[in-house]
């Protein structure tokens, strides 16, 4: 080894040793007779000190350094005289005794720093170096520590890590896919896995019973904050198992991942069925780190000769705690936010529960003090109590309150990213309806599980059959899902057939899977949950991004190796693809 011992290991009790360090020069001091040097690596920060009356040569070498410049040096722990209790090193320096030049580097285009000067774009640019800072290698860390204690976790269950396939079939079901020419099967297709879905049923079919896999999944979408083209996934499967199995094998996971990871002691997760949660929070991924929840004032406001109430098909509101205090100018800021074109609603209403007691709305003129009482006690205001009522389709007016008590959480700091609050979402539908292609899709996919007593309903009425399916929800966003599959082939049919498959198309796609369940398939279950997404959550970070080592941009581009690219025509005849686009 080139050093006896890091950057972020020494301490006091080193005292008076040699030692050697390696790493990049992290910034320099030139008091006159004396220069420090900050050397750098994964582990933290040492202070070189080079001392003009001892070695005048070494001195100007060291002042000849410069930024992100590899070193080694040799020299003896000596105690700081002006101690930084910020690091771990802080009370000790080297009193180098020896340097030796490793590699020179160019400046920088931005400071490798906690606080760096570089903006998204030039950091994505020049990944390599935002890699060097505290920060992201930090939420790198974190990732590795999650791997490694998914690991432990479902090995100490009898879980077994499988690899399946990267190139595999396309399918019509779900987001688009990747696609990779084949240049043996010329005109044909593989496909990047959107999940291993299918691989992980036919391992169970196969009896290993409980399967796990960190794994890369690839969806060609558009992209967010917490999306990318190519992701990672927890992603488990086991057999001879009901719903209950599932979610306390795999809350168990979560709890012990905050426990490990963040020293954070994760309640019992509680359950909610998704029409619950859809009528209090108007999401099926309700953020529950604060209340708020919607009150449904439909029965209460209607007749009043009100249009706006009396033409809706549901009139719900929330209480903002201690904002009757609010400014014309602020109600107008939630009023133009909900307007924004991603929400698309036409207007707030607001009642008052004022400091004296009174109360005072924005539509005084239609409804009496007695009727605002009724609104009052609906929503059990109390005086400082700002109450925000919306009225529209019912669908329709759930999603824009939802965003709309999403950002008052915000702005009332109630979204605290050192608080966890974890929610089982249970019993979704099974299939939705599709206006543009007139015909139902799975809320999930195609191989899951309709709850036994809604079979019948398939024929009948099948926009209320529910999955057996489960998602886990951790502040406000969806962190995992599963559900119990479709283990027998008459079933598996019937679904293809409401999904509107022919029965050749039901065999063509997917009759590799129902041929399997042909050969004793067992009843299994399952669930993944997408990692990226998890590590952003324990490292309180909005996106997905920095929690990845190299990621792409909101275009899918990686602009370090700019790709995608255009690829040599000599590989275009090869795989037979034309180019006259």
């Amino acid at each position: 080894m080139l050093r006896t011992t890091t950057c972020g290991a020494l301490t006091l009790q080193n005292l008076g040793e040699n030692v050697t360090l390696c790493g990049w020069m992290q910034n320099s001091r030139d008091l006159g007779g004396m220069t420090f040097i900050d050397i750098r690596d994964r582990y933290g920060i040492t202070q070189l000190v080079f001392n003009m009356n001892d070695n005048v040569d070494l001195c100007e070498g060291a002042r000849s350094l410069g930024r992100e410049f590899v070193i080694k040096v040799s020299g003896t722990v000596v105690e700081r005289s002006n101690k930084n209790k910020e690091i771990p090193t802080g009370e000790i320096e080297i009193k180098v005794s020896d340097l030796e030049i490793l590699n020179t580097a160019k400046l920088p285009p931005f400071l490798i720093d906690d606080k760096t000067d570089g903006g998204d774009d030039l950091r994505m640019k020049y990944r390599y170096l935002d890699l060097r800072r505290n920060p992201i290698r930090n939420n790198m860390i974190l990732r590795h520590r999650m791997a490694q204690s998914v690991r432990r976790y479902l090995d100490g269950l009898d879980f077994i890590e499988v690899e399946t396939p990267v190139l595999i079939k396309s399918t019509p079901e779900g987001a688009r896919d990747f696609v990779v020419p084949s240049r043996m099967n010329a005109g044909e297709f593989y496909a990047l896995p959107q999940s291993p879905q299918t691989f992980k049923q036919l391992l169970m079919v196969s009896g290993f019973d409980r399967y796990f896999q960190i794994v890369k999944c690839f969806r060609d979408e558009d992209l967010r904050a917490d999306r990318q083209p190519e992701f990672t996934q927890i992603d488990c499967e086991m057999s001879f198992i009901e719903q209950e199995d599932i979610l306390n094998t795999f809350e168990g996971l979560i709890r012990t991942l905050f426990k490990e990871v963040r020293n954070y002691d994760l309640p019992v997760v509680p359950r909610m069925q998704y029409a619950d949660a859809m009528r209090l929070y108007g999401s099926d991924k309700p953020d529950t780190r604060f209340d708020m929840q919607f009150v449904d004032l439909t029965d209460i406001v209607k007749g009043k000769d009100f249009a706006v109430f009396d033409n809706a098909e549901l009139v719900i509101a929330i209480n903002a705690k201690d904002c009757a205090h609010y400014t014309r100018k602020q109600l107008d800021e939630l009023t133009d936010f909900i307007k924004r074109p991603q929400i698309g609603a036409t207007g707030l209403i607001y009642l008052r529960h004022n400091s004296d007691g009174s109360l005072k709305s924005s539509v005084d003129k239609f409804y009496s003090e007695e009727e605002l009482v009724r609104w009052s006690a609906a929503l059990n205001t109390q005086p400082g109590d700002l109450v925000l009522v919306m009225a529209g389709g019912t669908d329709k007016v759930r999603k824009q309150l939802s965003e709309l008590r999403l950002e008052m959480g915000t702005r009332l700091g109630l979204r605290n990213k050192d608080t966890f609050s974890a929610l089982w979402v249970l019993d979704f539908p099974l299939l939705e309806w599709d206006e543009e292609t007139e015909r139902y899709h799975a809320m999930h996919h195609p191989f899951t599980s309709p709850k036994p007593e809604d079979i019948a309903l398939l024929d009948t009425d099948p926009k209320n059959v529910r999955a057996n399916a489960y998602d886990m929800v951790v502040n406000g966003t969806e962190i995992g899902g599963g559900s119990i599959r479709i283990h027998d082939r008459a079933l598996q049919a019937l679904m293809f057939k409401h999904l509107g498959f022919s029965t050749e198309e039901a065999q063509k796609q997917f009759g590799f899977l129902m041929d399997a369940f042909e050969f004793g398939a067992p009843p299994h279950g399952g669930i993944a949950f997408g990692f990226d997404r998890l590590c952003s959550i324990f490292a309180g970070l909005d996106s997905i991004r920095d929690v990845i080592a190299f990621p792409k941009n909101n275009s899918g581009r990686d602009v370090m190796i700019d790709s995608p690219s255009t690829i040599d025509e000599k590989q275009l005849k090869e795989l037979k693809i034309k180019t006259d686009l």
